[in-house]
This record gives C-alpha cells, sequence and structure tokens, in this order.
C-alpha cells in the first residue's frame, strides 16, 4: 500500500497574555518544536501561518482561516500546533474541526504536546481530548477574569492602561502612563470646544475640520506616533469623532477608564457601560480645557442651545402648511434630552430629562386654530424653562 503523503501547515499562536508565561511559549519556540517534528517525521511542510497577539478564544482570526482554507482546498492535508489551545480555547468549536471538519475533508491533526493525533482515533489522547478542551476554554475564562480585575483596579490607582492617550494627549513614560499635552492635537481639542460654546454643531465642525485638512484622530495617531487604528476609523472627521471628544472628561483633567467592556471572554463585541459603572479618577493629569472653557460651553446650552433649538423646531412645524402630521411634533419633543454635568464636562450625562418625564407634556396640534396654537407654545416655553433651569449642574472645585 502507498504510504501517504503528508503535506503541513505549522500553526503558531501567541496572545498578549501567553507573553507574560516567556520563552517556552513564544513564536520561536513553538517553531523550533513544530519544525523538528515535521523533519523527523517526514512531513513536508507547506508553509507557517502566524496569529501573534491575538486571544484563541475566538476563530476570526486572520492566519487560522488561511490555515483552515489551504486545508479545505487540499493545499495542505496536515495541521501542526504545539497543543490544542495553540488551535484555539473555544471548546466547542475546537471540537467541531476535530471532530467533524477535519475527518470530512481527510485532515490530520495533530497538538504535539497533548499527544493528539486524528490518525489514531483509538489513543487515550484522544478520549482525552474533550476534558483538555474544556479545560483549555476555562483557562481563558478564568484569565480573562484576573485580567479584568487587575485593569479595574489599577484604574481605581490612576493608572492608564488604554493603548493609546486620547487625541490631545500622549502616554507618559511614567509607572501610571499618566497622558500629557499633546501641543499640537490639543490646540485642535481647545478649538473644537470653543467652536461648541459658539453654537456650532459636531457635524459643522467636523465639516470645518476637513475643510482645513486637519487630520482625524486615527490618521493623526497614525501619522505621527505610528498607531495603526480601525480602517473605518482613518478618514475624515465625523460627527461621531467630535462627540466623542466633547463627551470625554480626560480633558478636564479627570482619568475616566473602564468606559467600555466587551460581551465576554468569548465575544469580544464590545459596548459602552453605563457611567455608573466607569472608574473615574479625578485630577490626574493637566487638563486640555479649563473650567472656564467648560462653564462657557454650558452656558451655551443653557442659554441659547437645546432650549431655543426647540423653540424654534416647534415654530418651524406650527407655521408649516403642511397639515397632515397633526400632533407628531409630541413625538419630537419625546425624543428631545437636555443635559447637564459639569463635573465630568458631559454633554451626554446621567443628568438628563425628557419630555415624556413631565406630567403633561406640550401636545401641539396643526389642525387647531392660531391662537390656542400660540397658547400652547407659550405653555410649552414655560414647562421647558421650567425644567431645564431645575437641573442640577456640578462643577468640581
Amino acid at each position: 500500500m502507498k504510504q501517504k503523503h503528508y503535506i503541513a501547515g505549522l500553526y503558531y499562536r501567541l496572545s498578549q497574555e501567553d507573553e507574560r508565561q516567556g520563552e517556552s511559549v513564544s513564536i520561536d519556540n513553538q517553531r523550533t518544536m513544530l519544525r523538528k517534528y515535521a523533519e523527523e517525521h517526514g512531513f513536508e511542510i507547506h508553509g507557517e501561518y502566524i496569529d501573534d497577539g491575538v486571544s484563541g478564544t475566538t476563530f476570526d482570526r486572520s492566519e487560522v482561516q488561511r490555515l483552515l482554507d489551504d486545508a479545505k482546498t487540499g493545499v495542505i492535508n496536515t495541521i501542526i500546533v504545539k497543543d490544542l489551545s495553540r488551535f484555539g480555547r473555544n471548546y466547542i468549536e475546537v471540537g467541531q474541526y476535530v471532530d467533524y471538519v477535519f475527518p470530512a475533508f481527510g485532515i490530520r491533526f495533530i497538538a504535539i504536546q497533548d499527544n493528539v493525533d486524528t490518525e489514531n482515533r483509538d489513543s487515550g489522547a484522544m478520549e482525552m481530548m474533550p476534558i483538555m478542551n474544556v479545560f483549555n476554554e476555562w483557562h481563558a475564562a478564568n484569565t480573562s477574569k484576573k485580567i479584568r480585575t487587575v485593569l479595574k483596579a489599577n484604574a481605581r490607582e490612576g493608572k492608564y492602561h488604554a493603548r493609546k492617550a486620547p487625541y490631545g494627549y500622549v502616554k507618559s513614560d511614567t509607572e501610571k502612563k499618566t497622558p500629557i499635552i499633546d501641543e499640537e492635537a490639543a490646540a485642535v481639542v481647545k478649538r473644537i470646544f470653543e467652536m461648541r460654546a459658539s453654537g456650532l454643531s459636531p457635524h459643522k465642525i467636523a465639516d470645518i475640520l476637513n475643510a482645513e485638512g486637519i487630520l482625524n484622530p486615527s490618521r493623526y495617531s497614525m501619522e505621527k506616533y505610528g498607531i495603526v487604528g480601525r480602517k473605518e476609523n482613518m478618514g475624515l472627521w465625523s460627527f461621531c469623532a467630535v462627540n466623542s471628544i466633547l463627551n470625554n472628561p480626560t480633558y478636564l483633567g479627570h482619568m475616566a477608564q473602564q468606559r467600555w467592556s466587551s460581551v465576554s471572554y468569548k465575544n469580544h463585541k464590545r459596548y459602552k457601560k453605563d457611567e455608573s459603572e466607569w472608574v473615574v479618577v479625578h485630577n490626574t493629569h493637566e487638563p486640555n480645557i479649563s473650567k472656564d472653557d467648560c462653564a462657557e460651553l454650558m452656558r451655551y446650552f443653557q442659554n441659547r442651545g437645546p432650549l431655543s433649538k426647540a423653540l424654534s423646531l416647534s415654530k418651524q412645524v406650527l407655521d408649516s402648511a403642511d397639515k397632515t402630521r397633526g400632533s407628531y411634533l409630541s413625538t419630537m419633543f419625546d425624543k428631545l434630552n437636555i443635559f447637564a454635568d459639569l463635573s465630568l464636562c458631559s454633554l451626554t450625562s446621567a443628568n438628563e430629562i425628557t419630555f415624556s418625564d413631565m406630567a403633561e407634556k406640550p401636545i401641539y396640534d396643526a389642525e387647531v386654530s392660531d391662537e390656542r396654537q400660540d397658547n400652547k407654545r407659550n405653555i410649552g416655553h414655560d414647562r421647558l424653562s421650567e425644567q431645564f433651569q431645575g437641573l442640577y449642574v456640578r462643577l468640581e472645585q
């Protein structure tokens, strides 16, 4: 019987947590082990596939996907890894590949240190493989929990742990990596706050910055510091980019961390946490904007911002010749939020009210008389003024 010719793909993976364990799991160590094994067993080495700094809890890894594509298309017929955890720490997906996908495509899978070889399915190691996969996933879950605990503790101590500082700052070389002012970008940030205080919307501010050719935060970080961000953020200024700056308490000299999290150690989809869950340490670094600047911004919102905008919109709608929309203006007011929180200089704070919170919200009807419309408009103005003036505005002393 003709002996099968094995063409092997050597897969190496190293996560950020693995790097702390030292040389034993390094890419070079894996390469030495796998190449030696392939040569001793007469395998032809087609190529190497390397995912460096990527968690094994997800198979959304560029190089493991290339490895699997090559295996499914017949480019290789053998996959060799150091151990099962290098291939993945999601026991369901690892089991599906080893038990179902690989046999269906005639792929031999070898995990050297775990003595797993799918060519010998009667071995004790193959029988123990499900247990090893469960343990590998448990290890990932336990490690994730420990890392989250450490990061939260560091945040409470004012240690900055983000990959890069917010636009307008750079991370210092101190133990706490405290943000320090980046003069060039800081000037743009200060100008953004000034434009917002003058009444310009985030959309308009973004248009002005783009027209002047000012690099957006992602492009600026890449060109000045070589920090590559997400591809979708590498273009122009946008509403989101401007609004993110306006809502970031870092610019007042406060360090707010733990603002974002992932769904779980397996689902890396990120979401923004409620402000009550943030870890905020005050006066940790030099502010980019002064409290006077922040107060000026809030005076704009009190005197000319949401209030005048709401009344202006109501007048435009009530004066419209379109009589088909009836009392829809009530819905518009339901969606109008007014924000005020000077402690973080945040325009999207927990101090939020809506017209739906009022005992009696103004409802306009385009079918009623002009006199009744005027009366309702005045009532709405009074209620809005009372609600807005009643907001508690805090300014950190």
